[in-house]
């Protein structure tokens, strides 16, 4: 039975990953048609807002889900703003200047930024094998970016990189945050919350800019971003949570890392990017430090592991 468990759980971990790696790739081909980066990320959330609007409802009435206090749902509309609103937004623009596989990689960074964050806010010494593997995944970044840079001209790429950084930087803040929420309040429930906030501040600011005119787009782009909103989106995130549930979060961490070989292979079928022996070493570095930093981090609070610890 244990072994059976544990088959599942990679199972569910490795195709929810590789689900969660499709979304740079259909957001680069619905680049290919008239749309601009705020547009397309309000039909993503358009699209997933009823199903997490639905799943914080029915999480919410669990018997033992709990009250929610103002100031806790102040925190989870702050973490969502600033963890899935800034971080899709910074995602879906840095998107129009670099590859999917060197975004894939940027975003894939976000647990040495957490690691960052909490020796800081805890005021504790990062140790040795944590100072190697944030080495490790930034000689990774370095050798992907400057292979990118020679091939689609260093303006852009830097731009480019620069904003996709951004999205890994708001998303681990948003995950530091949520270390201690997610405990009170339950994974799904928090996710739920966080998401449909997120939506909302995406759609006010679409509304800000275009007055929310994002019905005139051509067929293959709502087709691209329903997907989006199903497959990379709300899927992938049950997928992950129920694979956790099985084999743990260390575990989970290094089925995952998955996700940014399976970009760089779809974009390479489906773009038509290039797979270059300089792209993979850079990978295999970001993958090894990404691992390293991920099951061997000692902080007195591991939001990564709070994210999995307690889920509803």
């Amino acid at each position: 039975m244990l072994k059976n468990k544990t088959l599942v759980g990679f199972f569910l971990v490795f195709f929810g990953a590789v689900f969660f790696s499709t979304k740079a790739i259909l957001v680069k081909l619905a680049y290919q048609h008239p749309i601009d980066p705020i547009s397309l990320l309000t039909l993503r959330m358009v699209f997933s807002l009823p199903f997490f609007i639905i799943i914080g409802v029915v999480s919410g009435k669990k018997k033992d889900a709990g009250s929610m206090s103002g100031a806790s749902w102040g925190k989870i509309f702050l973490l969502g703003i600033i963890g899935y609103y800034l971080a899709s937004l910074f995602d879906f623009q840095g998107l129009l200047y670099i590859t999917a596989g060197l975004e894939r990689l940027i975003l894939f960074v976000y647990p040495t930024i957490v690691v960052v964050i909490s020796a800081i806010y805890y005021k504790q010494s990062i140790k040795r094998n944590q100072y190697i593997a944030l080495v490790l995944t930034y000689i990774g970044i370095f050798v992907v970016f400057a292979f990118d840079a020679n091939l689609q001209g260093q303006k852009n790429v830097v731009k480019g990189a620069l904003l996709i950084f951004g999205s890994a930087f708001t998303y681990a803040m948003y995950l530091f945050g949520s270390g201690r929420m997610i405990p009170q309040v339950g994974t799904l429930r928090f996710t739920a919350y966080a998401m449909s906030f997120s939506a909302l501040g995406v759609i006010i600011h679409a509304y800000a800019v275009n007055g929310l005119r994002i019905w005139d787009f051509p067929s293959t782009v709502y087709m691209l971003a329903l997907v989006m909103a199903l497959i990379s989106t709300v899927l992938p995130s049950f997928l992950i949570s129920g694979g956790i549930r099985y084999i743990g979060s260390d575990n989970a961490s290094i089925v995952a890392s998955v996700g940014p070989i399976s970009t760089i292979i779809l974009a390479n079928i489906f773009l038509g990017e290039i797979i270059t022996i300089s792209q993979m070493a850079g990978t295999f570095f970001v993958l090894l430090g990404v691992i390293m930093i991920t099951i061997k981090t000692p902080l007195r609070i591991n939001p990564l592991k709070m994210m999995s610890r307690k889920s509803q």
